[in-house]
């Protein structure tokens, strides 16, 4: 019997002794790649106020008529050349910063680390917000600093390592990508240390992509769907000749059918297939308005149908004047010869 008792001691000896060397002694093996190090807090909200193409001197009321009527989420950029006004917008709207959602982007002339850096602290002190729930990178495509030359020697790995840099440094809770090709998303997932929260791209019934949403789906990148009234916007009134959506007889019967307007429907669609929708107004009837899409829903038969309305025609493509095919792989990619106004 005490030989038995000996040799149970020795095991459990040995056992502590194996527990020990593995925690303390060996190496940890590295975090897998795709770790995600973002904080913990507020999740992106189903909706924002986006802010492209707002008018300096109406985006301030905007966006404080926005926070204080429900919305808790702004999408900004540097680039929109008006996030100071933005900024104003937020400070008298007067919410907890714990409670509101803030994204801004990197701008193409900024992708070097310096820059990058400089660029973010610019944001926020413009918005004022102390630091960005997610802060995007703009395009997958670099400039020349000071100019609108593309700098092919900054890769988009290059830059994503400065994001996760500024990631690090706490300036930012999540890092994401905006306007990227399916090869391009594959290429950061692959290399990623800190990976994408989400990617920002154009999504709406005429350029409904739905097997990019999907990917992105598979592989935990939330998708944040900008212009998502399609060719509402008026910069892309002339665009492949199509109607303006919000006068397409199919959304007009299917809103009616809702007892919603067409923008509801339109917005509750991209809503319901798990797209955060960014609808850009500088109308307070119309931010109102496009809260009530969050309480419209579709039958199965429905989506499908809607599905069915795909134009696979793309508004915003600024490849054209930037000499870069965008899009390579996905819905109406660049075609370099042609010429686009205004994008961004």
């Amino acid at each position: 019997m005490t030989f038995v008792k000996a040799v149970y001691v020795a095991l459990l000896v040995c056992a502590t002794i194996y527990l020990f060397v593995i925690q303390y002694w060996l190496p940890t093996a590295a975090p897998p790649l795709r770790t995600e190090r973002h904080g913990a807090g507020l999740e992106i909200p189903p909706i924002g106020i986006g802010t492209w193409l707002s008018e300096r001197d109406k985006v301030a009321h905007a966006v404080e008529f926005a926070l204080k009527s429900g919305y808790n989420h702004v999408d900004a950029a540097l680039i929109y050349k008006n996030e100071d006004q933005t900024g104003k917008g937020i400070r008298a709207a007067n919410i907890p910063r714990e409670k509101l959602w803030m994204t801004s982007k990197l701008w193409n002339a900024d992708h070097r680390p310096n820059e990058a850096t400089i660029a973010i602290q610019k944001s926020i002190n413009d918005l004022g917000v102390g630091y960005l729930d997610l802060y995007l990178m703009h395009w997958p495509v670099a400039f020349v600093p000071g100019g609108g030359r593309v700098d092919e020697s900054t890769t988009i790995i290059d830059t994503w390592r400065a994001m996760e840099n500024i990631a690090r440094s706490g300036l930012t809770r999540k890092i994401g990508i905006s306007n990227f090709s399916k090869r391009d998303v594959e290429t950061i997932m692959q290399a990623c240390e800190i990976c994408p929260y989400a990617h920002e791209f154009e999504t709406h019934p005429y350029l409904q992509q739905q097997d990019f949403v999907d990917y992105h789906k598979e592989i935990g990148v939330k998708v944040i769907a900008y212009s998502p009234l399609a060719n509402t916007n008026p910069v892309y009134k002339d665009k492949n000749k199509l109607e303006p959506i919000l006068k397409d007889p199919f959304w007009a019967n299917l809103a009616e059918k809702k007892n919603a307007t067409i923008a509801q429907a339109v917005l509750a669609w991209g809503h319901q297939r798990g797209t955060v929708i960014i609808p850009k107004t500088v109308h307070e009837k119309y931010a109102v308005e496009n809260l009530g899409a969050l309480d419209v829903s579709f039958t199965e038969d429905e989506m499908k149908d809607i599905a069915k309305q795909d134009r696979k025609v793309r508004m915003n493509n600024p490849g054209r004047q930037w000499g870069v095919k965008l899009f390579a792989d996905l819905d109406d990619p660049t075609q370099l010869g042609d010429v686009g106004n205004g994008e961004l």
